[in-house]
């Protein structure tokens, strides 16, 4: 069949740089033999995955014009049509799995906080996301850009900011930057803190994030009577994960 035609409400930008194709499939660690492809679309990064030894390869992919387009050129490959953030990853792999893609920009946050929930079974996040959105990922306290995402994910990931990429490897353009970045799985296995109370102050502390904690924390009902006051002065940008564990604790210990 022929090219599949990009869909602006799916968020499809197909990479068409072979280069960086490979770059983006070499990123992925060689001990990663479990992997799972998000939105292959027309296989650019497929075809360099099917090519790792050892590899237990999977692709999810919503379009169903991709789809078929999928299973004409790569008969073999395991292609399962349906909605990465809907799909049951448990039943497809029995241990710890990677995943990788060129995730469409209008899903990619919701599937990074998937990545958030499946962290005791995702070893590792290799992927193509808007240069914004993978800058708040990356990025650590200070920053403007850290936000909801930085802590979460930084909490139990080594998140690394690998390279950038321009507008112009993409069919069609979209009218950003964009960036790969690696998420590998850290050694925690639990936060030293109420793990829901933890996500609850981390949100809570940047869905208001002009405010100081101490206004922040109070509208959303939180416990800060133990909390000192030079924390309560802060904003939350200013937190590390690990002030926003020992936060989480303080909290904790007046419910």
């Amino acid at each position: 069949m022929n090219e599949v035609k990009a869909k602006k409400f799916l968020g499809q930008h197909f990479l068409t740089d072979e280069t960086i194709a490979r770059r983006i499939v070499d990123s992925l660690s060689p001990d990663s033999h479990r992997v799972l492809e998000i939105g292959p679309g027309m296989g650019v990064l497929t075809k360099y995955l099917i090519e790792r030894p050892d590899t237990d390869f999977h692709v999810v992919e919503i379009d169903r014009e991709s789809v078929a387009w999928l299973h004409d050129h790569y008969p073999t490959l395991h292609v399962i049509e349906g909605d990465f953030l809907k799909l049951d990853l448990s039943a497809l792999f029995h241990d710890h799995y990677a995943i990788i893609g060129n995730f469409p920009y209008n899903i990619s946050s919701q599937i990074l906080f998937r990545v958030f929930e499946c962290r005791n079974e995702v070893s590792e996040v290799v992927g193509m996301f808007q240069k914004e959105v993978a800058e708040r990922v990356a990025e650590g306290p200070g920053s403007k850009t850290y936000g909801i995402l930085s802590v979460l994910l930084g909490a139990f990931f080594d998140v690394e900011y690998l390279f950038t990429v321009h507008e112009h490897v993409f069919n069609p353009p979209p009218k950003v930057k964009s960036a790969v970045i690696r998420l590998k799985r850290n050694d925690v296995t639990h936060l030293d803190c109420d793990e829901q109370l933890f996500v609850q102050v981390v949100k809570a502390g940047f869905n208001q994030r002009r405010k100081t904690l101490r206004n922040a924390l109070r509208s959303a009902g939180l416990a800060i009577d133990a909390v000192p006051e030079e924390t309560l002065a802060k904003r939350a940008e200013q937190l590390s994960v690990d002030e926003f564990i020992t936060l989480t604790k303080t909290i904790e210990s007046c419910i």
